[in-house]
Order: C-alpha cells, then structure tokens, then sequence
C-alpha cells in the first residue's frame, strides 16, 4: 500500500514539475501566433488586443506587462543583426534607415527576457525621436555598444545576448492597412578588431 501511494506522489510531483517547467520554457521561448516579421524585426500586432493569442496573454500576465492597444502603437523586437547573428552586448552595431512613420518612437535595449539593461547612472537606457540626429533624407544612424560615439549612441553593458525594442505610438503599422509596406532599419555589425570585445 505504501509503495503505490509513494509511487502516485512521485508520478504527479514528476507530471506538475514537468508542466510547470514546460509552460515556464514556452513562455521565455516561443515568441506567439501572428507574428510580424520586417527583416531581422518581429512584432505582435493583436498582443494587445482581444484577439491575442493564449501565450501572449500568459506572458503579459506572468511579467505584468500591459500591451500597447491596435491604435496606440506597436513595439518591434530585433535578436539578430542584419547578417542573422545574435546581437551580443560586447559587440558595437549601427542601426541605419528610415523608420515607419510615427508621431513617436522609443527604442531601447532589453535582456532576452525583455526586461530593460541597466546602464550605469549617468548613461540614458533609452532613445527617443525626438532626442536623436537626423540625416538630411530623414533616416537615423545610432550606434549601439559599450562604448561611446559621436552623435546617436545607445549604451549597452554588460555580457551576453540582448534585444532591441523599438516601440512605435500612434502609427499607421499597428493598423492592419499600415502592415503591408513597413520598412525598418537595418542594424548592422561593426567591422574591424574593435567591434567586439571578449
């Protein structure tokens, strides 16, 4: 009797750790339906609406993150530069071209768990569209890495991987007539022996 009950307390120990496991990786990994794909950009244009998907509401809710709505904006995540690498934190990139039109736009570099880097305390963790040097065609040229640059710097630090979230408000992309011609820019590794450290 003892040996079957022992037997049951492990299997349903085995099945919710297992569950509990499964749906915590899931969460982390798997980014949702609908996705938006713009070059190396991914977004989710209906995370914030009713019509999200299971997974999108369990990670706004796990993170207690409130989605942006279909009119207010959409936020663009990009993992890998413009050749298909992970973008890394010791690493220096230029993120160059035009961006979808907004009335604003953040942009910001997140761990993989999209929580905000920290920076040190005199350095700003985000940009804005209206803090940033334009070319004269109205494209932008930012230079993300540890270390500083002239003009448009975003500081990154730290090890390992990152991601970039450009969060756009009240645009035209986050309606479904706005998706079929977006552009993004381009994030691009620096070459050379300084371009990465470590």
């Amino acid at each position: 009797m003892l040996k079957s009950v022992l037997k049951i307390v492990v299997v349903l120990v085995l099945a919710l750790g297992g569950g509990i496991w499964s749906v915590d990786l899931v969460l982390d990994r798997f980014g949702g339906f609908g996705e938006l794909k713009v070059g190396v950009w991914s977004a989710y244009p209906a995370a914030g609406t009713t019509d999200a998907d299971p997974y999108s509401k369990a990670r706004a809710a796990r993170k207690a993150y409130l989605a942006l709505g279909a009119a207010e904006g959409l936020s663009f995540y990009a993992r890998h530069d413009s050749n298909g690498r992970e973008l890394r934190r010791n690493c220096i990139y230029q993120l160059d071209g035009l961006t979808p039109p907004a009335r604003f736009w953040t942009l910001y570099a997140a761990a993989p768990d999209l929580e905000p880097i920290p920076q040190r305390e005199e350095l700003q963790t985000a940009l804005h569209s209206r803090s940033l040097l334009y070319d004269d065609d109205g494209s932008i040229s930012i230079t993300i890495g540890p270390d500083a640059s002239p003009k448009n710097w975003l500081p990154v630090q730290g090890s390992g991987n990152f991601v970039l979230v450009m969060t756009l408000y009240n645009t035209p992309a986050a309606s479904s007539s706005g998706l079929s011609d977006l552009v993004m820019p381009r994030i691009i590794p620096t070459a050379g022996q300084e371009a990465c450290r470590g």
